[in-house]
């Protein structure tokens, strides 16, 4: 759609790639907000208690868990177009008569009570819960369709395209992950909980309107998007577009027993058969993957206490850390992240996606070390006796050093309200501002080494952690072939939820601030495992391009 004499920057504003960009922007923006505010609502909801929270992040964790694969399958089988906007429809509807609901409850909250014995309070919660887990499933479903599917097409497969598409995203994901929630609290902290309500229903409708018409325009302009590879003829495949499907004969007469068979069991029950071949399926097309290792490392990232979230800033309000500080630690965190984005593009450049790979594992390694020391070091709150219990019976020294400990532990007062399950994706922080007020302002640790170790190492490591989950995403996008794209991103997803639920497990297991420093080790454990995985991949990778040459 260029013409001669056109000015270059509206050919550029006008081309798939900014479409692409500003679509992504209002989606991210729409879901940072949404997963800051329900937490809060769903927390006033329930008289600033956290079940209904914890309830929330283990139906959203849990259905991506089982549907990941079925989503991914969702999105291979059907065209590119209906796929966008089905789940930018669903998402944004979902979020609209969520926030809907939301408003009547807080506006008639005292009569909705008294109906039904109050059962009606109780399918209120039920329908803001799952309606904003359906929110969520269509949301993952938008983000393997546009951020693992379209992107590759669109940049017609160039592996440098690709790079400096990732990253932009990641940058615009970056920035709406500390603007976004800022905004919302705002509004709710100025106005009112209904008025927020009211904020994102309006946002959502505004922003399904506009997103539709870009992905419409870009679908249009890049006609390679309209051409998919049918799915079935993979279906048989052991390894795709390696063999041809074999044809019926009689050497696979039981196949076709088998499928006579299938069909006269109850409609019901074929379905379910379906949905448990399909999800097997997707597994094993997961685990049969080039890039198996280096997606496992991925999701074994999950596994943290090391980041950003509610627990780490609940943490840093018991070692005397004020909201004001965090909220700068916020920002300095994300301009970190945006330096993991630039350096991922050049590293590529310079070295190739593999070695840039493990270039980010080292340094994201080597900055967590800060943390481990941070565990040891003056200040920290570690309870040497929850490791060695008969500690202080044993050794009256260790006993002394362990009563030192204790003197930096402090209660977290008021805590109770900390939300245990949100969205990794969102941060939390404004949250904990009001959340943890309570916490009595003269309880301050005699040094403060440990706490500026800690967060100098989560910080510091967000730019090989940035830089690596660039290289494991385009890794990704490169070498699956795209009838199985969907599916094994599905997968891809689900394996990140199940690491990130035994992260809050862990919690759940060991709360107190006493706990943290075990949490930090296990937390650099399970981030070596990963990437020793990712090492072990690029090791293959690297032996079978050497065997090729």
């Amino acid at each position: 759609e260029t013409r001669a004499g056109q000015c270059p920057a509206l050919i550029y504003l006008r081309g798939p790639k900014f479409l692409i960009y500003v679509s992504g922007a209002l989606s991210m923006w729409g879901d940072r907000m949404w997963h800051f505010a329900i937490s809060v609502f769903l927390i006033e909801l329930y008289g600033r208690n956290l079940l209904l929270t914890a309830v929330f992040g283990l139906v959203v964790a849990g259905s991506v868990l089982l549907l990941g694969a079925l989503i991914g399958d969702w999105v291979d089988r059907n065209p590119r177009n209906k796929v966008a906007h089905a789940s930018l429809f669903i998402q944004n509807i979902s979020v609209t008569v969520c926030s809907i609901v939301l408003m009547l409850v807080f506006l008639y909250k005292q009569r909705i009570e008294q109906i039904w014995d109050g059962w009606l309070t109780v399918v209120c919660y039920t329908v803001v819960i799952v309606l904003a887990d359906v929110a969520n499933l269509a949301s993952t479903a938008l983000t393997i369709a546009i951020q693992r599917d379209w992107i590759v097409v669109i940049t017609g497969y160039n592996r440098g395209h690709l790079a400096g598409m990732n990253a932009t995203m990641r940058r615009i994901d970056q920035v709406t992950n500390i603007l976004a929630p800022l905004a919302v609290g705002q509004v709710m902290t100025l106005a009112s909980n209904v008025v927020g309500c009211g904020f994102i229903l309006g946002w959502n409708l505004v922003s399904l309107i506009v997103e539709f018409f870009f992905l419409s325009r870009v679908y249009r302009i890049v006609p390679a998007l309209s051409i998919k590879p049918p799915v079935e003829e993979e279906e048989q495949n052991p390894v795709c577009n390696t063999t041809q499907a074999e044809p019926l004969t009689e050497g696979n007469c039981d196949t076709s027993l088998h499928l006579k068979e299938i069909t006269n069991l109850p409609l019901c029950f074929r379905r379910f058969r379906w949905l448990v071949s399909t999800c097997k399926d997707g597994w094993k097309a997961y685990y049969r993957q080039p890039v198996f290792l280096a997606g496992m490392g991925l999701a074994f990232l999950y596994t943290t206490v090391l980041g950003f979230d509610c627990i780490t800033t609940g943490y840093a309000y018991t070692q005397g850390i004020s909201g004001s500080l965090l909220s700068l630690l916020m920002g300095v965190s994300a301009i970190t992240g945006l330096m993991g984005t630039v350096m991922f593009t050049r590293l590529r450049k310079s070295y190739g996606l593999v070695n840039t790979g493990i270039i980010s594992s080292c340094l994201h390694l080597g900055c967590l070390l800060l943390c481990v020391c941070s565990v040891f070091a003056p200040g920290s709150p570690m309870d040497l006796s929850l490791l060695v219990p008969f500690i202080n019976s044993s050794s009256p020294e260790l006993g002394d050093i362990v009563s030192q400990r204790k003197k930096h532990a402090y209660p977290l007062r008021g805590g109770s309200n900390q939300p245990l399950l949100p969205d990794r994706s969102s941060i939390h922080w404004t949250n904990n501002t009001l959340l943890f007020d309570n916490v009595p302002s003269d309880t301050v640790p005699e040094s403060y080494i440990s706490i500026i170790l800690l967060f100098l190492g989560v910080i510091t490591a967000r730019i090989g952690l940035w830089s690596f989950d660039l290289t494991v995403t385009q890794l990704l996008q490169e070498s699956i072939c795209e009838s199985e794209r969907g599916v094994v991103n599905g997968v891809q997803s689900s394996m990140n939820y199940l690491m990130d639920l035994l992260h809050f497990i862990m919690v759940i297991s060991a709360p107190q601030p006493q706990h943290f420093g075990i949490l930090v080790i296990i937390s650099v454990l399970f981030i070596t495992t990963g990437h020793t995985m990712y090492f072990l991949y690029a090791h293959k990778a690297k032996k079978k391009r050497r065997h090729n040459t």
